[in-house]
């Protein structure tokens, strides 16, 4: 069978009637031509069958269409979550994705780095709190961060003190005793620890009785199963007899300190209440479906991939991509209240 004939500029201008320099022009900047010309080529593609050559464009104008990804990890249903959302946004703004797990080892993360500036990213989405921000804005690209420290670079991030308020304040309305948050050590300069902040604020002005207990969570599911275990045997014994409020820093702990209460006893104990933070799958899947935060994932993801993409378009237009200050996104949460704290599943 013969081969069929690639079909090269040459031939399109041909067709058209229009010059090289022209159909190149369709290519790399297609608004500097008339709508007319931009139809014309472009009905001349279909019918000739044209198939890009993207390698040969890449090399041409150095402009690879691609868009660096940093995630600390996937442990978390969070992040598999957000990679999800930004994946799926190639059908609005044609950018593909060169993803990286850091698993929170900085020297890593710099190679990664490395290894994405040589295939000519054109901007890059971090969601790994790993390098500082200062040194990630010393990178020569637009850098949006998501739920992460951001001092100097553009980021999205989800109203944490907000939605720490709204666990506290969904646990103190359902008449608990005793509210407890557990959470990692935490530093003051992520968001996350909004989470805290508004928990111990609810607290204060409901006066009610509370505690954050910082532990080194969120290494392995069998790291936190020790912890948690331990938690509750603790809470067993010095608040026997009280309704405990129980408001944990993730959807996937929550759903680990579900499972080891039913494992104990069959069922959710009437004297726990139960909120996790993220609305990942994670909650919706325990086997009591779990209260939550939830931290619009779809609009964090879309609006970090809008971010970047602005900028790597100011970037082609000569402009300075960085701005006078970086731009801070805040997503309001939602707190979805389900069976962990109403008995029934349910939701506002």
């Amino acid at each position: 069978m013969e081969a069929k004939k690639k079909i090269t500029f040459d031939d399109i201008a041909r067709y058209t009637n229009f010059s090289k320099t022209t159909i190149s022009r369709y290519f790399n900047n297609p608004d500097s031509l008339a709508p007319e010309s931009q139809r014309i080529i472009s009905e001349a593609l279909v019918k000739l069958d044209y198939k890009e050559n993207k390698v040969a464009r890449i090399l041409a104008n150095g402009q690879t269409e691609f868009i660096g990804i940093i995630v600390p990890e996937i442990y978390h249903r969070f992040f598999s979550e957000v990679l999800n959302q930004i994946l799926s946004t190639y059908e609005t703004y044609g950018y593909k994705f060169l993803v990286f797990i850091g698993n929170r080892n900085e020297e890593s993360e710099r190679r990664y780095i490395q290894e994405l500036l040589s295939y000519q990213i054109e901007g890059m989405i971090v969601l790994s709190h790993t390098l500082s921000s200062e040194e990630l804005s010393r990178l020569p690209l637009p850098i949006v961060t998501i739920e992460r420290e951001d001092r100097h670079v553009c980021s999205v991030n989800t109203d944490n003190y907000t939605g720490g308020y709204q666990a506290a304040a969904l646990l103190a309305d359902r008449g608990c005793d005793v509210l407890i948050h557990i959470n990692s050590p935490t530093d003051p300069h992520i968001p996350a620890y909004g989470r805290i902040t508004g928990f111990q604020d609810c607290c204060r002005e409901r006066e009610v009785r509370c505690e954050v207990l910082y532990r080194p969570v969120d290494r392995s599911h069998e790291g936190d199963q020790t912890i948690l275990q331990e938690i509750i045997d603790t809470l067993e014994q010095e608040h026997k007899g009280e309704k405990k409020g129980i408001f944990l820093s993730n959807d996937t702990l929550a759903s680990t300190m579900m499972n080891l209460l039913f494992r104990k006893y069959g069922r959710l104990p009437d004297d726990y209440l139960i909120v996790g933070f993220d609305n990942s799958p994670a909650s919706r899947e325990a086997i009591i479906p779990i209260s939550t935060v939830g931290q619009q994932v779809d609009k964090l993801a879309g609006e970090a991939v809008r971010l970047v993409v602005e900028q790597i378009a100011a970037r082609k237009a000569g402009k300075s991509f960085r701005g006078k200050k970086p731009v801070h996104l805040v997503i309001d949460p939602v707190l979805i209240r389900r069976e962990s704290t109403e008995g029934t599943a349910g939701s506002v």
